[in-house]
């Protein structure tokens, strides 16, 4: 996938939410992530689909204790106001070692999380 690459000054671009998200699930921060997304929020990741507040903080707190890693912003792509997509790389110590995952986030007019999307890159 193609877009701007992940420099600090990207970053600054990104909605303020999608930016707090990234960076707490990165320390493995689960309030500060969840606070960042809606009360109906859905999430699908890893083929499982997780829905509202309650699924979405479930989610969080077993993905940021599963494994141990690291994650790397690679690019960003603004597709409108309220849809965005984010390159990382994970790496760490869960099967494979490396992987690029794509998140899709869709934004509400209020700019919280409503949806967000993970899938390797191709």
């Amino acid at each position: 996938m193609e877009g701007t690459p992940m420099t600090s000054n990207a970053l600054a671009h990104l909605p303020v939410r999608v930016r707090t998200y990234l960076d707490a699930h990165a320390r493995h921060d689960v309030p500060t992530a969840a606070d960042c997304f809606g009360p109906a929020a859905v999430v699908v990741d890893d083929g499982r689909t997780h829905r509202g507040r309650d699924a979405v903080l479930a989610w969080l707190d077993r993905t940021s204790t599963e494994y141990t890693y690291t994650t790397t912003p690679l690019t960003a792509v603004p597709h409108d106001d309220r849809h965005w997509t984010v390159t990382q790389r994970l790496e760490g110590d869960f099967p494979g070692g490396t992987v690029d995952l794509a998140h899709t986030f869709t934004l509400d007019e209020d700019g919280r999380i409503t949806g967000l999307t993970i899938v390797p890159c191709a």
